[in-house]
C-alpha cells in the first residue's frame, strides 16, 4: 500500500511545482530507492497527457564513472542528453542515496572538470524558465536518516512534514521579506567570528516557494560582484559531492574571497574554489525561512531553509536573480543566525538571533 504522503507529494510536484501541461515532454530522473514516488509521478504524468521520459540511475554507477573515466571521457560533451533537455519543458529529479559518501575518495579535480564540462546543461535546467520548469526533491531512504540521526521512521515524518505545506500561504509571508530587501542597499551579517557586507545587486531577491526545490522554503538574491568584503565562519559542514567539509573560515576582500580554510578537506574546498574565475565570488544570498525545518541533517536541500539561518552560494549566480556573477560551481555553506547573530539593512536592524524584524 503506498503512503498516502507520497501521492499528495506526486500532486504537489506535477500540479504546483512545475505545473505540467498536456504535451508536455517531462524528464523524470531518479534512482530505483524512489520507486514509490516515481510510481506516483509518472501515473500523473500520464494522466495530464503530458509524455515522460525516465531516466533510471543505479547505486554505484556515478563512483564506477569517476574511478575509471578517462580525460577523453571526462571531458566528453553528453551532446544526445542535451538535445533531450532543450526538447523538454519539465524537469523532475528525484534524489534517493543509497550511500551519500560515495565520492569521499574521488579525485576532486575529476569531479570539478566534469562540472565545467556539463555546466551548460545543468544552468539550461536551472535558468531557462520557461521554456524549462524544474524541481529538484530527495525521496527518503536510510543514507540520509542516517546522515540526520534519525530512523528511517523519523525522517520520512521530517522530509513530509517539511515538504507536505500550504506553499501559496507561505509564498505570500516570504514575499514580505523579499519586498523589504529589494528596497535596500547594503547588506550586514554579524555573528560568531563573521562581519560581512555587500551590496544588493538590485531587485535581486526571488522566492523560492516550492515551485524549484521540494521543501522550498527560501528568499534569495545576488551580491554586487566585487561589493562583498569582511569575513564569516560557517556554522555546518559544506557537503558536496559526498565529501565534507568542516569549519569552513573565508575572508573577502572586493568580492574575492583570499582566503578560505577547514579542518577538514581543506585540499577539496581549495580545488572547488579554484573551479574557474568566478567561483571565489558570492552568487547567492540565500535566507532559510522553512517552519518545518529546524534541525541540521546534512542534506542541504533541507539545511539551506532553516529558519533564522543564512547561506552564501561561492560561484553562480541565478539569472532570475540578474546573473552577476558567472560560474560553473554553486555552493552554499549555511551559517547559523539563530544565536548571537544579526542583520542590518542599510544600518537598520532586520534580523536578531534568527528572528525576522519586518
Amino acid at each position: 500500500m503506498v503512503d498516502p504522503r507520497v501521492k499528495k507529494l506526486a500532486e504537489i510536484l506535477v500540479n504546483y511545482s512545475v505545473y505540467v501541461k498536456k504535451g508536455d515532454n517531462v524528464i523524470l530522473s531518479s534512482s530505483p530507492e524512489a520507486s514509490p514516488l516515481i510510481k506516483e509521478v509518472y501515473r500523473l504524468l500520464i494522466k495530464k497527457g503530458a509524455y515522460p521520459l525516465l531516466r533510471l540511475g543505479l547505486p554505484g554507477l556515478s563512483y564506477i564513472y569517476y574511478k575509471n573515466a578517462s580525460k577523453e571521457q571526462l571531458t566528453h560533451f553528453p551532446k544526445l542528453f542535451e538535445h533531450t533537455v532543450k526538447r523538454s519543458q519539465a524537469y523532475i529529479g528525484i534524489g534517493a542515496d543509497t550511500n551519500t559518501r560515495e565520492f569521499s575518495n574521488v579525485d576532486p579535480s575529476k569531479l570539478a572538470l566534469r562540472n565545467k564540462v556539463t555546466h551548460s546543461i545543468s544552468d539550461y535546467i536551472v535558468n531557462s524558465k520557461p521554456k524549462m520548469r524544474r524541481v529538484s526533491l530527495d525521496f527518503p531512504t536510510n543514507a540520509l536518516a542516517q546522515d540526520a540521526e534519525m530512523s528511517l521512521e523519523e525522517y520520512e515524518d521530517f522530509l513530509y512534514a517539511a515538504c507536505l505545506q500550504d506553499w501559496k500561504k507561505l509564498s505570500k509571508q516570504f514575499a514580505k521579506l523579499r519586498d523589504k530587501l529589494n528596497k535596500g542597499k547594503v547588506l550586514r551579517v554579524v555573528g560568531t567570528d563573521t562581519d560581512l557586507s555587500m551590496e544588493i545587486y538590485p531587485k535581486s531577491f526571488v522566492l523560492d516557494d516550492g515551485k524549484e526545490n521540494m521543501p522550498g522554503g527560501e528568499v534569495f538574491g545576488a551580491p554586487v560582484k566585487k561589493s562583498v568584503n569582511g569575513h564569516i565562519r560557517f556554522t555546518y559542514p559544506a557537503i558536496r559531492d559526498g565529501v565534507e567539509v568542516t569549519n569552513i573560515y573565508c575572508e573577502f576582500k572586493n568580492g574575492k574571497c583570499i582566503k578560505a580554510t577547514a579542518d577538514k578537506n581543506q585540499k577539496f574546498l581549495t580545488k572547488m574554489l579554484d573551479t574557474d574565475a568566478g567561483s571565489r565570488f558570492i552568487g547567492e544570498i540565500g535566507i532559510g525561512m522553512n517552519p518545518k525545518i529546524t534541525k541540521f541533517t546534512k542534506n542541504l536541500l533541507f539545511d539551506e531553509k532553516i529558519g533564522g539561518t543564512m547561506h552564501f552560494a561561492f560561484g553562480m549566480a541565478y539569472k532570475e536573480c540578474g546573473e552577476p556573477n558567472k560560474s560553473a560551481l554553486h555552493w552554499d555553506i549555511v551559517k547559523d543566525l539563530r544565536k548571537n547573530g544579526k542583520v542590518f539593512l542599510d544600518g537598520k536592524l532586520i534580523m536578531k538571533n534568527g528572528k525576522w524584524i519586518i
